[in-house]
Formats: C-alpha cells, sequence, structure tokens
C-alpha cells in the first residue's frame, strides 16, 4: 500500500453515502490517538492516510463534486498534507476562545509556528516546516499546516515560543499511532 491517497481509493459521493456511518466511525478511531494537545490552546491534528481519504471523501460528499479534474485536485492537496516517507504531517490548531482576545493574541503570537517542535527519545529535536503562504504581513492563521522531519517516532510534542513554552510526552497511543504513519 502506498502512503498518499490515489485516485482509485476514491468513490463517487454517492457510493461513498451507502457506507459513510461505518467508515466514519473507524476513521473517528484513528484520529483520536492522532489529537494531541499542548497547552490551553494549542491542538494537532495528525494525518495519515486513512484519515485524509475521509477528508477527500467528506468535501467530495458535501460539495457533489463528480468531476475527475477536480476529484484528481482535491487528492492532490490532501496529499500534501502527509509530507514526504520520514515526514509526519498535521494540522495545528490555535484555540482562542474569547472573540475579543483573538486578533491580538495572533498578532502576538507571530513566529509561533517557527517555533513548535517534536522530540525523540534521545532528546533531539526537529522543528516543524510550515506553509508561508498561511502567515499573514499581521498575524497569524488560527491553522497551520506542518510537516516534521522524524529519523524515529517522536515521544513529545512542544513549543519553546516564549510567550507559550510547554512540552507534553505522548502517550503510548499516540507514540505508536505517529510510528505507525512513519512505517507507511
Amino acid at each position: 500500500m502506498t502512503r498518499l491517497i490515489q485516485r482509485s481509493d476514491i468513490v463517487d459521493y454517492q457510493t461513498y453515502e451507502d457506507t459513510r456511518a461505518a467508515y466514519r466511525a473507524d476513521v473517528l478511531e484513528l484520529k483520536k490517538p492522532r489529537r494531541i494537545h499542548l497547552g490551553e490552546n494549542l491542538t494537532f491534528l495528525f494525518e495519515n492516510r486513512e484519515t485524509l481519504r475521509y477528508q477527500v471523501q467528506e468535501i467530495m460528499r458535501a460539495e457533489r463534486i463528480a468531476r475527475e479534474a477536480a476529484i484528481v485536485d482535491e487528492i492532490t492537496t490532501y496529499n500534501k498534507m502527509l509530507g514526504a516517507t520520514g515526514q509526519l504531517g498535521c494540522a495545528l490548531l490555535i484555540e482562542i476562545p474569547r472573540e475579543e482576545d483573538r486578533k491580538p493574541l495572533l498578532i502576538a503570537w507571530m513566529g509561533l509556528q517557527e517555533r513548535i517542535y517534536v522530540k525523540f527519545a534521545d532528546g533531539s529535536k526537529a522543528y516543524a516546516s510550515f506553509d508561508p503562504m498561511q502567515v499573514g504581513t499581521d498575524r497569524l492563521s488560527a491553522v497551520q499546516y506542518l510537516t516534521f522531519d522524524c529519523p524515529s517516532a517522536p515521544v513529545a510534542i512542544g513549543t519553546d515560543f516564549p510567550a507559550l513554552q510547554a512540552e507534553v510526552e505522548l502517550t503510548p497511543e499516540q507514540q505508536a499511532a505517529l510510528s505507525a504513519d512513519l512505517a507507511a
């Protein structure tokens, strides 16, 4: 099995509708150990082939996409989130509950995306690569897409950004899930 989503993995939205409930339940279970909270404001959603395949199917269903070119475009877009072999890809959600705090904090936290890392058993760290198109000139986007170069499975995730310094050790379930994703 290949790491990336293939066109043959995707069914039309009407066929998908027939199996959606069972497939959705399976994917939501896959997502649980890949959702990692760091402090009060940061949530990482690590992705793999199946979680992104689900997202492609859901987009096609919601938007009633049937044209081949549009389907291939969705697959290409989502495959970029996986990163290459030896990388882990995730969405970083910057969660700021109070609306009036959102803009000031997204301005104050400019540069955060450069200070996110995963940590390995030997204590070394790999800092995230990010899409510079997601960072404005005056504030961060509340959703960042990150990739990490990983010589082995991480044991922790953290940030050394001054206003948000935190590190969390990954649970055995999280480590196993990310290890499996790296091996794919």
